[in-house]
């Protein structure tokens, strides 16, 4: 049994994939989750980020990417497709990363994971090196032991813990208030009433609890 697990921060550049490249034309941040191989050689892309249709419109108009789906929700676009271009970080995953979270900004992505024991951590990192474009940003251990996720104490939805969390980081419950529900919800990615929506529910969640 292997003790040690490392947290990992990988950013990519110069890669061809169409979530890059559309990146570079259009300024918003995509969230996606790792990519999909399939059989037929396709890759099948989800990702979301704040609306626009621009991005929308790029993308419909690559060739690259086919069945495009999109979906409007909370002041964002979620978008599911095929892709024919293969992604740089299939090599990463290939030598053992287990990918987290993966954004796209400004051309580049970043990709934060994690690694089980140093021999693979070597593995991905020779997988690195075998492709343009990819440094290691950070490395780091994961406690043998996590903290238990205020989400999952107290009964939040991963949307409601980042709303609160991101609100309070802002200063938007300091007295003055450092930042208004606009700002708060353009930093989220999604409209104002949607914020003020999730940070009802989710106190609502944390009163009910602390009060019954």
């Amino acid at each position: 049994m292997i003790d040690e697990c490392l947290a990992v921060e990988f950013r990519v550049q110069n890669d061809d994939c169409p979530l890059s490249e559309a990146t570079r034309e259009v300024d918003v941040e995509i969230g996606a989750q790792p990519p999909q191989h399939r059989s037929d050689g396709y890759d099948l892309l989800q990702f979301s980020s704040p609306k626009s249709d621009r991005l929308t419109r790029l993308l419909d108009d690559d060739d690259r990417i086919s069945y495009l789906h999109v979906s409007r929700t909370d002041g964002r676009y979620r978008y599911r497709c095929l892709s024919k271009e293969p992604c740089v970080v299939h090599r990463l995953i290939d030598g053992g990363l287990i990918v987290e979270t993966l954004r796209y900004r400004d051309g580049a992505a970043m990709i934060f994971g994690a690694v089980v024991g140093r021999d693979v951590l070597k593995g991905v990192m020779e997988a690195a090196g075998e492709t343009v474009g990819v440094t290691l940003e950070r490395v780091y251990p994961l406690q043998a032991e996590a903290k238990e996720s205020p989400g999952h104490r107290w009964d939040l939805t991963p949307a409601q813990e980042e709303c609160l969390r991101t609100a309070l980081e802002m200063g938007y419950f300091t007295i003055p208030r450092n930042a208004s529900s606009e700002a708060v919800a353009d930093e989220l990615g999604i409209s104002k009433s949607a914020f003020l929506e999730r940070l009802r529910r989710g106190e609502a969640a944390l009163f009910r609890q602390i009060f019954s």
